[in-house]
């Protein structure tokens, strides 16, 4: 994905979880997963989310070549944010209420993440890119080659099921957030990617969250129209970033001794 030189000065550091990540230092499930990455996430001043917010303070860390990379990104990501804010009016739409509904206290300040993702080719069946999980916020935007199949949802059946690359589409994913404040009637989407292709894989996964700071907790206008789809003992009341920074201690827990 990157020149080695370029990836071994965008490393990412012991403390932080910005900058580059090499082939199984992602875990998932307690296992290596084959992909590396360079993850970016929304920035905010030091001190601003006490100390649960520490870990995810400082800058990003973006390759100096091609010199517009920074921008083109960043572009990237503010039509990303306008796409995921459509996206969760027409969901709020189809669930029965005003297209604004999420766009409450919750979503003043949204945090993101953004994972340039690398997958590399393999010469035997079945190697775990990354495993089976569900996202952590609110929607998932992937941007996938379009020449690979390599990402898998999981149905109703519990069957794996392959999703074919349409050329000029996102992937859309629903997250743990979006799963508690719709009271249980989308449902986080459990996904894996095997790339079993002998050629390097490419994807972009835009994440879109909630306020860093967000309790979250079902809508009481889901609550209302849809009683029976989730109970208190459930859903308990959740604060994004402290759901977040726990995820990211479990799938980095090895950080220290691969850095």
């Amino acid at each position: 994905m990157f020149h080695s030189g370029k990836k071994r000065r965008l490393f990412m550091d012991v403390e932080l979880y910005r900058g580059y990540q090499r082939i199984g230092l992602n875990l998932t499930n307690g296992k290596q997963d084959m992909h590396e990455a360079i993850d970016c996430y929304k920035e905010f001043k030091q001190g601003k989310h006490g100390d649960i917010g520490k870990v995810m303070e400082g800058a990003n860390q973006w390759p100096e070549n091609p010199q517009e990379y920074k921008e083109l990104m960043e572009e990237y990501i503010k039509l990303c944010i306008d796409l995921s804010r459509n996206i969760l009016r027409g969901i709020s739409l189809a669930l029965g209420g005003s297209p604004y509904e999420f766009e409450g206290k919750m979503l003043t300040d949204p945090f993101w993440i953004m994972r340039i993702l690398g997958y590399p080719g393999v010469n035997q069946e079945n190697v775990i890119g990354c495993g089976a999980h569900t996202d952590y916020g609110l929607l998932s935007l992937i941007n996938q080659d379009d020449d690979k199949t390599a990402l898998q949802v999981r149905d109703l059946a519990g069957d794996w099921i392959p999703v074919i690359p349409i050329p000029g589409s996102f992937v859309c994913n629903i997250g743990d957030m979006l799963k508690i404040l719709s009271n249980g009637v989308y449902e986080s989407t459990l996904h894996r990617v095997i790339n079993n292709s002998p050629r390097y894989r490419v994807c972009v996964g835009f994440f879109y969250e909630t306020n860093f700071d967000a309790a979250v907790e079902p809508l009481d206008i889901f609550k209302e129209k849809y009683p029976g789809k989730g109970t208190s003992q459930v859903f308990k009341r959740v604060v994004y970033g402290e759901h977040l920074v726990h995820k990211l201690q479990t799938t980095f827990q090895n950080l220290v001794e691969h850095s």
